[in-house]
């Protein structure tokens, strides 16, 4: 077996930058929260209520692959089983999946065909816990951690035959599958944590590489990163937005996931929305730091965006559609912004993105002489560049500038796109 190096394997998610994050199942259903099981403390019996009504009849995954890719969205990561135990394919393991569901059939396969035929990048999250499973060990995670009895009799070795044999499903019955991502480890939680012993992780990454050599996992195994084959191969911030400097290894790939409201899964009475506004601007510093955004789309029961996500996605892809080449196959720029600033860079094309317009003039430092041309990057309207006597420093000492600062001259009005971007054409 022959693992291609991390960087080869990883081309195709740092050029995409932006991807689709997919959390549906029963949970949808109860529409409050994808960790509803275990909040509310339901047993398995009082859980099957959704299973028993599970029926997604306005499921159609070819819309979401089109409203994904209009947004600008160019891989996709789906919940295969989520903590409850759910599976959206057709194991052959359990009878706890959509085929026993008055769904009656495999959803995972008709996403996966619908996005593959977009040209979407195809990843599978799977859960490494399991509140269903009759042998998954109680912890303080578990629904039942307060219940006295029920953790008599389970054995976690057989849990864990279980989950690895599901991921051999995953893997061997799905074509190619670009990324996993497991989720979660938590050694240290309390008194019944579990990591890598738990999951026997060091057999479950040998199994991934093995069926699919050039896949990229992540982070959540309790294996550390790096660009080795026995670790995760990028890190996953999950709702925070990283720092400079966030203490990242620079060997590895990031990419921060982010909910459109908070919740992961549908939550029909929560109505923090994010403003599309404010989900560029994520998007544009998360590239200008050099890592991905994973935006998620938590699905109604009956399998269709909430109108909410479906107009915010809309919004985005207006913007990405004038301004994707600033986004798509760029990264961080080794030149410091302007206040309100982002730099993103991809070979000679040097993007500043203003995330709130000044009056009239923008100062770049370290740019003078090293810039050809500057326009605004939605319509390619000139931006001019000030040039200043090198005879007379007056200006730019009143200015308080450097003489290796470049200054761009900009219209009193905004224009009229959610963030503006200037297009900096670099010179040789």
């Amino acid at each position: 077996m022959s693992i291609p190096p991390l960087e080869e394997r990883a081309r195709w998610l740092t050029e995409a930058r932006f991807g689709l994050f997919v959390h549906w199942g029963l949970y949808s259903a109860a529409a409050r929260h994808e960790w509803v099981q275990t909040r509310e403390k339901a047993t398995v019996e009082e859980y099957r209520r959704y299973f028993d009504h599970f029926s997604p009849d306005r499921f159609d995954p070819e819309r979401w692959a089109s409203d994904a890719w209009a947004a600008g969205m160019r891989y996709v990561v789906v919940t295969t089983k989520h903590h409850d135990g759910f599976c959206l394919w057709d194991s052959k393991l359990t009878d706890y999946s959509a085929p026993h569901t008055p769904a009656g059939r495999d959803l995972l396969a008709p996403m996966v065909a619908a996005f593959r035929a977009r040209g979407f990048r195809i990843g599978f999250y799977h859960s490494l816990l399991d509140w269903h499973h009759p042998d998954f060990t109680i912890d303080d995670h578990h629904p039942l951690r307060d219940t006295p009895g029920p953790g008599e009799g389970r054995d976690m070795s057989r849990y864990v035959r279980y989950l690895h044999g599901q991921v051999t499903e995953l893997l061997t019955g799905y074509g190619r599958v670009d990324s996993m991502w497991f989720d979660f480890s938590y050694p240290g939680y309390g008194d019944r944590g579990k990591g890598r012993e738990d999951w026997r992780s060091e057999e479950l990454m040998a199994l991934v590489r093995r069926l699919q050599p050039g896949i990229l996992v992540n982070d959540r195994l309790d294996l550390g990163t790096g660009p080795g084959p026995d670790t995760g191969d990028f890190t996953t911030p999950e709702q925070v937005q990283p720092v400079d400097g966030a203490g990242f290894d620079s060997a590895v790939p990031w990419e921060a996931c982010q909910t459109l409201n908070g919740s992961w899964g549908y939550d029909r009475d929560n109505t923090e929305w994010k403003s599309p506004r404010l989900l560029i601007g994520m998007l544009i510093d998360t590239v200008a730091k050099g890592g991905n955004l994973l935006l998620n789309v938590g699905p109604t029961g009956r399998g269709a965006f909430d109108p909410h996500a479906s107009a915010i996605l809309s919004d985005i892809g207006e913007w990405m559609d004038a301004h994707h080449t600033a986004i798509h196959g760029a990264g961080p720029a080794e030149f410091t912004p302007p206040p309100d600033c982002r730099f993103t860079r991809r070979a000679d094309r040097l993007y500043l993105h203003v995330l709130a317009w000044p009056l009239k003039h923008l100062h770049l430092p370290g740019l003078a002489g090293r810039v050809r041309y500057a326009r605004l990057l939605h319509d390619h309207s000139e931006v001019r560049i000030e040039r200043y006597d090198p005879a007379d420093d007056f200006r730019r000492h009143m200015a308080g500038l450097d003489p290796d600062t470049l200054t761009l001259r900009l219209p009193v009005r905004p224009p009229e796109v959610t963030v503006p971007v200037v297009e900096l054409i670099l010179a040789d």
